[in-house]
């Protein structure tokens, strides 16, 4: 039952392990911008940390903002440092970061970005020593974090079928009483000319 227990935790360690050691390294050169956006649930917990390589006399400044260009975090002349706010809604955040000077001048800074969301976010280590857990009760937490995670993102997906699903039936009702709608003014205008011209000829007395 022990070995059974340790095969399920340990992929969830190894993929731990993984996001931890994950990162975006990039060059940018002066005077450009480069952005990173991602899509994040409402009430997640989002971390970043960033380090850029040395360039003396050139500023790079990192902002983290939303859809609606709201500002979420924002550092001038950035060199290293971490950041982290809680989405209010579901939405795209983007960290951009803006190297000062004219292309083809000064150097390229080397950046290393960082960032994490939901159970990745989460610090585990202040958790087991605030809670006191041995370290299998801590990965089972973070299992059973990820657990939940994995339904409210399934939960999300089904709720999002559901509105796609109400919006094709909504789209399809109102399509089919457009057509039957265009079907009676097409037969009402072919009846009204057959009518017209019939008189036409009447008064032409190219009929009777």
């Amino acid at each position: 039952m022990k070995l059974w227990s340790i095969f399920i935790v340990s992929p969830v360690v190894v993929l731990s392990y993984l996001a931890v050691v994950s990162s975006l390294s990039f060059n940018l050169p002066p005077g450009q911008e480069k952005c990173l956006r991602e899509e994040v649930h409402k009430d997640v917990l989002v971390t970043g940390e960033y380090r850029l390589s040395d360039a003396p006399h050139q500023k790079t400044h990192l902002t983290v903002t939303d859809s609606t260009g709201h500002v979420l975090y924002k550092k001038e002349d950035a060199t290293k440092g971490k950041f982290a706010f809680t989405t209010d809604d579901y939405d795209m955040y983007k960290v951009c970061l803006e190297s000062e000077g004219h292309a083809g001048g000064g150097v390229e800074r080397e950046v290393s970005l960082n960032v994490k969301h939901g159970v990745e976010a989460r610090n585990y280590e202040d958790l087991a020593k605030a809670e006191k857990l041995k370290p299998m009760e801590v990965e089972l937490k973070r299992l059973e974090d990820l657990a939940d995670a994995v339904v409210n993102d399934f939960a999300y997906m089904r709720q999002r079928e559901q509105e796609m699903r109400d919006t094709n039936e909504s789209t399809y009702s109102r399509v089919l009483y457009f057509s039957i709608f265009s079907i009676l003014c097409l037969f009402g205008l072919a009846t009204w000319q057959l009518f017209y011209l019939r008189r036409f000829f009447i008064a032409k007395k190219l009929i009777e």
